[in-house]
């Protein structure tokens, strides 16, 4: 591999605007190593040549670069504190046209987990979910809504019996009801505006892989996007040490209030 990884970085931005400067370099490197070997190319250069002409080698790639891993309920602990005392508030201080954001969403689990969760509160046709990406190949599969068993394996049995139809061996289709209270948009959390007067932001298991700096700003940013009183919901390993610093308050750890 040559050494030349601060022009590789240019390339990729140039061609993804995804810009690799905000992830934590050694991690990131070393999986676009492993990506590179697996193809046979020898530089950094080369492999931005077979970017350019590779279509399938450039999906690939960002989808790669963007690490989906995803699950409903993931950490069903937390999603129980959602339900009993997150959700409750939100909806008595702000009342049914609340705004949820569920940023860096990967391939649907989590927004759709939230609009069941939202329908033991609310009917569906008050349930409107933003869900937003950088990668292009799992919004379509998020809006395909087909998952694997080991997907859907935390979510409550009421949901899975009410919500998803087995299509095939191993293959579950969530319900049109619940597609359409999401809204997917492609969204880059290091370069575009972000949308404003939201009352929750869900952002899981994603700003692990970016360095200080990136989340920092990133959090700054979600702290704009939210109302007085709104929160933000992060993932079980990435406590914000320095929230009371942003202008938030803590109930519980993962949950952050907007002062």
């Amino acid at each position: 591999m040559d050494d030349n990884y601060e022009l590789f970085k240019k390339d990729v931005y140039s061609l993804t605007k995804i810009d690799l400067n905000a992830y934590k370099e050694r991690q990131m490197k070393r999986r676009i190593d492993t990506l590179i070997t697996k193809h046979n190319y020898k530089t950094y250069s080369d492999f931005v040549g077979g970017l350019k002409t590779n279509k399938d080698l450039f999906k690939e790639f960002v989808n790669y670069l963007t690490i989906n891993v995803s699950e409903f309920y993931r950490n069903p602990e937390q999603w129980k504190y959602l339900e009993e005392k997150v959700i409750p508030d939100l909806i008595s201080k702000f009342g049914h046209g609340i705004k949820i954001w569920s940023a860096a969403c990967s391939t649907g689990d989590e927004p759709y987990s939230l609009v069941m969760l939202l329908s033991k509160f609310l009917p569906l046709n008050q349930i409107n979910i933003l869900a937003t990406d950088i990668d292009d190949q799992v919004i379509a599969k998020a809006k395909t809504g087909i998952y694997k068993s080991q997907s859907i394996s935390a979510l409550p049995e009421e949901f899975k019996k009410k919500y998803f139809t087995e299509i095939a061996p191993d293959a579950f289709q969530i319900s049109e009801d619940i597609k359409r209270c999401v809204t997917f948009k492609k969204h880059n959390l290091l370069k575009d505006d972000y949308p404003r007067d939201y009352h929750m932001i869900v952002c899981r298991n994603v700003l692990i892989y970016f360095t200080d700096e990136a989340k920092q700003e990133i959090y700054k940013k979600y702290h704009n996007s939210l109302v007085k009183d709104g929160v933000l919901f992060v993932g079980s390993t990435e406590q914000i040490t320095n929230y009371r610093d942003l202008d938030f308050s803590s109930p519980k750890s993962f949950f952050y209030v907007k002062n």
